[in-house]
């Protein structure tokens, strides 16, 4: 099934757009650092396709008043930070509304024909949301964590009996505890399936340095592990949000 922003644009050089995009942006890497990549930016890309989705549901895509054009907000900046939006035309020859014309900056005469430029994508309503309450109790779902993600952890764990890997994951979890008491910024927040959650590093074989990502919802009175991810798939959910400012993520 095509993504949003497919279904929405015809894209006749995808991967030279988003190379483009990449240099016109801030320096960030996109690549991943422990998962194999068939194509280059794969972080960008799924940035891309999950924005552009959010900014769908929020009726947040502005267009031209004759309709002929239409664009975005990427959520990106230049290095002199312009806004960098995508901009799309009608489309006369595709089952697609739509031909991407590109990326452009904010002062690009491109956009002249929009008389208001169009708002970033929202993910939370209160900042609170963003900050792990550490007064209160972290509950986890450790069987399940086991059972559906066993695969994701790094050698020797993937091949412990389950007991052995509940004592060590109940380790590296209060280790992540100690670790966000002293700085709050150790939890990431992750947009996922419409949810502000938390990240919380799972250092596994060294305290210093994160295996996996633990994914913590609130759920009122307590917050509630469900899963773990590995990182590039932490970063790349908590990339949607904003550039993590964290050690242990950070690509």
């Amino acid at each position: 099934m095509a993504s949003p922003l497919f279904e929405f644009a015809f894209f006749p050089d995808w991967e030279g757009m988003v190379a483009f995009l990449a240099r016109m942006a801030q320096l960030e890497n996109w690549d991943y650092r422990f998962s194999p990549a068939t194509k280059d930016y794969p972080i960008l890309k799924s940035y891309l396709h999950h924005t552009f989705a959010r900014l769908l549901e929020e009726e947040k895509i502005i267009y031209a008043e004759d309709r002929e054009t239409a664009c975005f907000n990427t959520g990106l900046v230049t290095p002199n930070y312009e806004e960098i939006f995508g901009i799309f035309v009608k489309n006369t020859k595709g089952w697609q509304p739509y031909v991407s014309n590109g990326f452009v900056k904010e002062s690009d005469n491109k956009l002249v024909k929009f008389v208001k430029l169009p708002d970033l994508a929202r993910y939370f309503t209160k900042t609170s949301d963003l900050v792990f309450d550490t007064r209160k109790n972290l509950r986890y779902k450790v069987d399940h964590i086991i059972d559906e993600n066993k695969a994701r952890f790094p050698p020797p764990f993937n091949h412990m009996d389950n007991y052995q890997l509940k004592i060590s994951i109940d380790g590296a979890i209060q280790h992540a505890l100690r670790r966000v008491e002293r700085n709050y910024r150790t939890a990431v927040p992750q947009f996922y399936k419409g949810n502000i959650q938390l990240l919380l590093p799972l250092c596994m074989a060294d305290r210093a340095q994160a295996d996996l990502a633990l994914a913590v919802k609130d759920e009122g009175e307590v917050y509630i592990a469900y899963t773990c991810l590995t990182l590039d798939m932490a970063y790349n959910n908590a990339r949607l949000i904003a550039k993590p400012d964290s050690d242990w993520l950070e690509p």
